[in-house]
C-alpha cells in the first residue's frame, strides 16, 4: 500500500485515525497504541502476508536481547545480536548477489536462490541494530513490547525512514500526551499534502526524462552531451524529490497522530561541500553510520590516514547498504573519496577564500559540490557499470554535442554558422522534448536552490525534531532575504495552497508509483 494511493489515502488512513480517536475518547492512550500497532501491522502486510512473519520474528527476538543486555551488559550477547541482524539482513538481501558474483569469478552455474526480499528490512535492522548497541552502553531499557512494537512497526516512517532513534520515539508513547488534536492534524495533513506534492507531481514528473536516458545507456547505446546531462540532472531532481516527498508525508502521517519525526532531509543540494551535503541528505542514515559505524571504527580518533579509512569503510558500507550491486559499492566508495578530498583539502580551501569574493566562492564551492553529486548520481541509477560509464561518457562529451533539428533551423544563419564551427550536430530527436526537459531541470534547479524547504516553512509549529530554520551556514541560498522568514500558518490563504498541492497530487493517483526508496 502506497502513500500516493486511493486505498490509503481515502480507505487507510481515514479508517485509521477514526479508530484512533475512538480509542483515545472512549478508552486510553494505551488503547489506541494498540489501535496504531495493530493497523501499523496489517499496513504492512497489505504487501505480502509472509513478511509479517519476519518482522514479527525479528522484533521479538530483538525486544528480549535488548532487555538482557540492558540488564547484563554483555558483550557476546551483543555481538550475536548484531550479528544475527546483519546475518539475516545479508542472507535476504545479497544471496543472489553473492551467488551471482562467485558463479562469474569461478566460471560456475549455481542456481540463484531467489530469495525474497523482505519490504523495509534494511530499515528496521539498523533501528533495532541501534537499540541493541544503546541498550548494551545503559542508554535505554524498554520494558513495554507494545511500545517497542510501535516503535519498529510505525507505518508512517516503516517502509522507507527515517531510521527513527528509540530515545526520539518511546517517550512520545507514554504518559497523558494527547495525541490527536486540531493542530495536530493541520499541520500534519499540509506537511503530507506538501510531500504528496513533491512524489505525484515533480518527481513522477521529471522521471518521465530521466528514465528514457538511463534505459539508453544500459542498453549499450550512447548519448551525447546534452542528452546525457539532462538525464543525469533529471534524475537527480527526480531522487530528491521523490525521497524528500516520502520523508515529508512520513512526517506528516506521523504528525497527524500526535508523533513527531526527526528530519531526513534538509535542502541537501545548497550545499557548498560534501561534508555538508551529507549533514542534509538522508540525515538519519548519515547519524546511524556516523554514530554506529564511523565512531566504533575509531571516528577521528588518531592519525589522519586512520580518519581517512575509516570514512572510506564507512561510505562503502552506506552504499552497498543501499542495494546488492556493485555500482552502489562503487556510488558509496565514490561519496567515501568526495569526503576525504573535502577533508584534506579544507585548510587549503581556507586559504583560497582569502582571495576570492565570498559570493563567488560560496557559488563556485556549491557548483563543484553540485557536480559531483551528479556524477555519483549515475552510478546510483544505472542498472549496469557499463552504462555507468556511457553516461559519464556522453557528460564529458565524448559522443558529441547535439541540438534537435527543429531548434537548428529556426536558428539564424550567424547563429548556426557558430554551432558548426564548435562542431555541434544537429539530431532527429523532437524539440519539444528537448525545450520542456531543459525546462523542468531550470525550474527545478531554481526551487531547490532559492525557495525554503519544509523544515523551514514548519518551524515555528516544531514540523520536526529538528531545530534547524533557514539555516544559511555552508550553503548557497539565492534571495535568501526574500524567502527568509515565510512560514506556513494556520489562515486562508496557506489552506488555499495545501488544498491546490493536494489536488493536484491525488489527480495523479491514477498513475501511481512506488517510491525510489523502496527497493533499498
Amino acid at each position: 500500500m502506497l502513500f500516493n494511493s486511493f486505498e490509503f489515502i481515502f480507505a487507510f488512513l481515514p479508517i485509521t485515525f477514526l479508530l484512533v480517536w475512538y480509542a483515545t475518547r472512549n478508552y486510553s492512550l494505551h488503547a489506541a497504541i494498540t489501535v496504531l500497532v495493530v493497523c501499523s501491522l496489517f499496513f504492512y502486510a497489505w504487501w505480502n502476508p509472509a513478511y509479517l512473519l519476519i518482522i514479527l520474528f525479528s522484533m521479538v527476538v530483538n525486544y528480549f536481547l535488548g532487555r538482557a543486555l540492558g540488564k547484563y551488559k554483555n558483550r557476546l550477547t551483543l555481538t550475536l545480536g548484531v550479528s544475527g541482524n546483519l546475518l539475516a539482513l545479508g542472507y535476504f538481501k545479497y544471496t543472489d548477489f553473492i551467488i551471482g558474483n562467485v558463479n562469474t569469478l569461478f566460471d560456475l552455474d549455481m542456481p540463484l536462490a531467489n530469495v525474497m526480499l523482505p519490504l523495509a528490512i534494511s530499515f528496521f535492522t539498523f533501528q533495532q541494530i541501534a537499540y541493541l548497541v544503546d541498550s548494551y552502553r545503559g542508554e535505554t531499557i524498554e520494558n513495554n513490547f507494545l511500545d517497542y512494537t510501535l516503535f519498529i512497526t510505525f507505518f508512517p516512517q516503516l517502509i522507507a525512514g527515517p531510521i527513527v532513534h528509540h530515545k526520539e520515539m518511546l517517550p512520545q508513547f507514554s504518559g497523558s500526551k494527547q495525541l490527536l488534536t486540531k493542530q495536530n492534524f493541520a499541520i500534519g495533513i499540509s506537511i503530507f499534502a506538501i510531500g504528496l506534492f513533491k512524489k505525484a507531481v515533480i518527481a513522477d514528473g521529471i522521471a518521465a526524462y530521466a528514465t528514457p536516458a538511463f534505459a539508453e545507456v544500459d542498453s549499450g547505446n550512447s548519448l551525447d552531451l546534452l542528452a546525457a546531462w539532462s538525464g543525469a540532472l533529471a534524475y537527480t531532481f527526480q531522487l530528491y524529490f521523490d525521497f524528500s516527498g516520502y520523508s515529508d508525508m512520513a512526517i506528516g502521517l506521523a504528525r497527524i497522530f500526535g508523533i513527531i519525526l526527526p528530519l531526513n532531509f534538509y535542502s541537501p543540494y545548497k550545499s557548498t561541500n560534501i561534508a555538508e551535503f551529507w549533514r542534509r541528505w538522508h540525515m538519519t542514515l548519515s547519524r546511524f553510520l556516523r554514530d554506529y559505524v564511523y565512531f566504533s571504527l575509531g571516528g577521528n580518533r588518531g592519525s589522519k590516514i586512520a580518519r581517512y579509512r575509516n570514512l572510506l569503510a564507512t561510505m562503502l558500507l552506506g552504499g552497498i547498504w543501499h542495494g546488492a550491486g556493485w555500482n552502489f559499492l562503487i556510488w558509496g566508495g565514490l561519496h567515501g573519496c568526495y569526503l576525504v578530498i573535502c577533508h584534506s583539502f579544507r585548510d587549503s580551501s581556507m586559504f583560497i577564500q582569502q582571495y576570492i569574493p565570498t559570493g563567488l566562492y560560496r557559488f563556485l564551492a556549491w557548483l563543484i559540490t553540485f557536480i559531483a553529486v551528479v556524477i555519483g548520481w549515475v552510478f546510483f541509477r544505472a542498472t549496469t557499470f557499463e552504462g555507468s560509464m556511457l553516461m559519464l561518457e556522453g557528460m564529458a562529451g565524448v559522443h558529441g554535442i547535439s541540438i534537435p533539428q527543429g531548434i537548428f533551423l529556426r536558428l539564424d544563419s550567424t547563429m548556426q554558422n557558430m554551432l558548426t564551427a564548435a562542431n555541434i550536430v544537429t539530431n532527429t530527436n523532437g524539440a519539444v522534448y528537448f525545450i520542456k526537459v531543459w525546462s523542468w531541470i531550470l525550474v527545478l534547479l531554481t526551487t531547490v536552490l532559492v525557495l525554503p524547504n519544509t523544515q523551514d516553512l514548519f518551524s515555528k509549529y516544531q514540523g520536526s525534531l529538528s531545530s534547524l530554520s533557514y539555516l544559511k551556514q555552508h550553503s548557497f541560498w539565492p534571495l535568501f532575504s526574500w524567502v527568509q522568514q515565510r512560514n506556513w500558518q494556520q489562515n486562508s490563504l496557506w489552506a488555499a495552497i495545501i488544498a491546490v498541492a493536494f489536488g493536484f497530487g491525488v489527480l495523479t493517483l491514477s498513475q501511481v508509483s512506488e517510491f525510489l526508496y523502496f527497493q533499498f
